[in-house]
């Protein structure tokens, strides 16, 4: 019995250092702006977060519409969350538990980011996408709140993209000088844009 017991302990612990060398194996991919890497989990989901998809919008890139990423050439680790959006820090006594609320660091005007749960593993692993718009009234929200994990959809199949747009006056800010310098005469749409479809900055 006591020597049951002893393999037994021997085979769970190397069951679980299999498992943990297994989530820290890199997935790595290739897009259009470079090379990223991520994380491989159970269920060989590979998870990349933080993947930048716009020009950081800072300095003469405030209030302007969002502008190509620049390329990379090494490979890019891509195993945290991007900066959430410029907003107000959640309230000490919040009506919503932690797993409603962005974390409390990084908050930064650069935070056009995307994360990816997938378990595909070629182009030609044809899957449904769901890309997760988070909401917040356009003045607060996050893709790191850790309700829009992606794991479970991924675990079905299913490819789940969450993205950063900006919010409050750095998204939303209509002003007439702003309008004036504008190549479409207008202003205080730069979290989405235009022509109806989204695409977030």
């Amino acid at each position: 019995m006591r020597k049951t017991a002893i393999c037994l302990a021997v085979f769970t612990i190397a069951c679980l250092n299999i498992f943990s060398i297994k989530a820290q194996l890199p997935s790595e991919i290739t897009t259009d702006a470079g090379k990223i890497s991520g994380t491989v989990i159970h269920n060989n989901i590979s998870i990349f977060k933080g993947i930048p998809f716009a020009a950081p919008p800072v300095g003469a890139l405030r209030w302007k519409a969002p502008q190509p990423v620049k390329h990379w050439t090494d490979v890019r680790e891509c195993n945290s969350f991007g900066p959430s959006p410029m907003q107000p820090s959640p309230a000490p006594f919040s009506m919503w538990s932690q797993e409603f609320l962005i974390p409390k660091e990084p908050i930064s005007e650069d935070c056009l980011y995307l994360n990816v749960w997938t378990a595909a593993k070629s182009q030609q692993d044809k899957r449904p996408v769901l890309v997760w718009i988070y909401g917040g009234g356009f003045s607060s929200g996050g893709s790191a709140v850790p309700i829009y994990d992606g794991e479970t959809f991924a675990s079905k199949g299913v490819v789940f993209v969450s993205i950063n747009y900006r919010v409050g006056i750095f998204g939303f800010l209509a002003h007439p000088e702003l309008t004036a310098e504008s190549s479409t005469k207008s202003s205080g749409n730069y979290g989405y844009s235009k022509e109806g479809v989204i695409v977030p900055g």
